[in-house]
């Protein structure tokens, strides 16, 4: 094992990765009470888990991690995972931490890999970051195989009649690339197919991604398949993966991927990493499955949603444990004392460039002017009667009078507090947390869904606008109204929806810092994501294929002639 450093200066991620020594993952998963026959290696430090691991009794307590709204480094939603999951282990708990998988896009891109940070990571970090058990790259070939299945459609009659002008399926790839957002296919001669517009979206961005983390068995995901819409026809008729004859094969490339993966932490606890859909327009969590096995096996099992509670937990909420029948017990709102001087606009944050000159210095004043946003945050969560923890994730450079004013913010708000160093300090810089966490678990509220199922569609995304986000109502436009009453028409009016929007404001403007008053949601257009299980509302420009920064992470990372990798973060 590692030992954790109380110093300011932490070695870099991948440094204490490659020193830490893993546990053999059959005692791992001896401890948990998963018999060896459920349990498949992947090699010698990784291994997927049967589904049979999912059944039983869901015994295990339920914790959430979310966050204030993030700057765009990030406020350390995973690291926090992680370090609560060893600081509970430390004071006697048998945790689990549950994560989404990192996609190679970030790895390479600009913001780096996913496995958590300091002495709070996932381990081995190096395949966690990369291919691990190859499930990213099973969706991108499913999801591709529908794609070339609907041109293959086309080229030979389109007996469905499917309009190509009206295809919403495009293709995948998990690198971001921003050459391939829109492109032209069937190029060349008559046999080389039909030209038609179309582009590539991120893997994390599929449909099959998100669809994967709320199937609940196989079964289950062979008939969420069959409900994928991929377009539709000249007279405006849905046409599915079933009627195209692909649902059945693309079942059988995600047979294996369904299963969750087991890694462990750097203090040698257990992990489940599987699947990772983006957060701006989908759930942005890990999979019900995975938290299925660990709930059957945990005292209490640590999850991560996406973003702040406005995205995350909202979709944690209304969309994963609604489909899933999950039921959170705590919410842990991460925040940091950089986000909150963000919010009080007189910093800005960019990435990939130094820090703004006075951020680091002690201004308990600008973390003040900050703390709307904290405090609105507390309140969405609230909403969603779950009990409230703040976790103030501290940075070396952060000043006690800082975390005060913070401290001070949740005692007028009747919630529990807690500073954790988890990133220096492992698990022992987060037993404090560990403690305000099983005391908040002695308390645990009802679950509240934000809307009832069987409202109109345009009532459900008003109601997460106005009551999750506080915006004053919706603005619909023409082209949005129409898709919604024609999605009440096929018969999709009962499902959940998702409002894609920034991640870096409660509302869709990521100018408004805070907790912003006295604006309306616009909603640009909507789509059913059908086999997932929700409708979903644009609002804003969202990419769903990231491009490269000038000087990409790609061009730091290496390999020498050992095999040992460098540059990975």
């Amino acid at each position: 094992m590692s030992t954790p450093t109380t110093s300011a200066t932490v070695p870099s991620d991948l440094d204490i990765a490659t020193a830490a020594t893993l546990r053999p993952l059959g005692e791992i998963a001896d401890e948990l009470g998963i018999p060896a026959d459920q349990v498949e290696p992947y090699g010698r430090d990784v291994a997927k888990v049967s589904l049979e691991a999912a059944k039983g009794e869901q015994r295990g307590r339920y914790v959430v991690v979310t966050a204030v709204t993030p700057t765009p480094l990030g406020e350390g939603k995973t690291t926090t995972c992680v370090g609560l999951a060893q600081g509970l282990r430390r004071l006697g708990s048998k945790a689990v931490v549950t994560l989404r998988q990192p996609s190679m896009g970030p790895t390479f891109g600009i913001k780096g890999g996913a496995a958590g940070g300091g002495y709070s990571q996932v381990l081995p970090m190096e395949r966690l970051n990369l291919h691990l058990t190859g499930d990213f790259h099973a969706i991108t070939a499913a999801h591709n195989l529908l794609a070339a299945m609907i041109d293959n459609h086309l080229h030979f009659g389109n007996e469905l009649g499917l309009d190509p002008r009206g295809i919403t399926w495009r293709r995948v790839l998990d690198i971001n690339d921003r050459a391939l957002r829109d492109v032209v296919v069937g190029l060349g001669a008559r046999v080389d197919g039909v030209p038609r517009q179309t582009g590539f979206d991120i893997t994390a961005a599929s449909e099959l991604m998100v669809l994967m983390t709320l199937a609940t068995s196989l079964t289950d995901l062979r008939e969420r398949l069959g409900r994928i819409v991929v377009g539709y026809s000249v007279d405006g008729a849905p046409v599915t993966a079933e009627q195209l004859g692909a649902a059945g094969a693309m079942a059988v490339i995600l047979r294996d991927a369904l299963q969750p993966n087991l890694l462990q932490t750097l203090e040698g606890g257990p992990a489940l990493v599987h699947l990772g859909p983006f957060g701006n327009i989908a759930t942005g969590t890990s999979s019900v499955v995975a938290d299925q096995v660990a709930l059957a096996h945990a005292d209490v099992v640590v999850t991560e949603a996406g973003f702040g509670a406005d995205m995350g937990a909202e979709r944690f909420v209304n969309v994963k444990c609604r489909q899933g029948g999950l039921t959170p017990d705590v919410a842990v709102v991460v925040v940091t004392v950089r986000a909150l001087k963000a919010h009080s606009g007189r910093f800005e944050i960019r990435p990939g460039r130094p820090l703004p000159e006075g951020l680091l210095e002690e201004s308990p004043e600008d973390v003040r002017a900050g703390l709307a946003n904290l405090r609105k945050h507390v309140e969405i969560v609230r909403s969603f009667g779950i009990s409230p923890v703040v976790a103030i994730n501290a940075f070396p450079q952060d000043h006690e009078s800082e975390h005060a004013v913070i401290e001070q913010l949740a005692t007028e708000m009747g919630v529990r507090c807690a500073v954790t160093r988890h990133v220096a300090e492992g698990g022992a810089g987060a037993e404090e947390l560990s403690r305000v966490v099983l005391e908040a678990l002695e308390e645990p509220g009802k679950l509240t869904f934000t809307y009832p199922l069987d409202a109109p569609l345009a009532e459900k995304i008003e109601a997460v606008a106005t009551l999750v986000y506080g915006a004053d109502g919706i603005d619909l436009s023409p082209v949005a109204s129409k898709h919604l009453a024609e999605y009440e028409q096929l018969g999709f009016g009962h499902l959940p929806v998702v409002i894609a929007k920034t991640h870096l404001s409660i509302s869709h403007d990521p100018a408004l810092l805070g907790a912003p008053t006295g604006w309306r949601l616009p909603v640009r257009e909507v789509r059913a994501n059908v086999g997932a299980g929700y409708v979903y509302a644009i609002c804003g420009d969202m990419r769903t294929m990231p491009g490269l920064s000038r000087h990409p992470n790609a061009e730091r990372i290496d390999l020498d002639a050992s095999g040992e990798i460098s540059g990975l973060s």
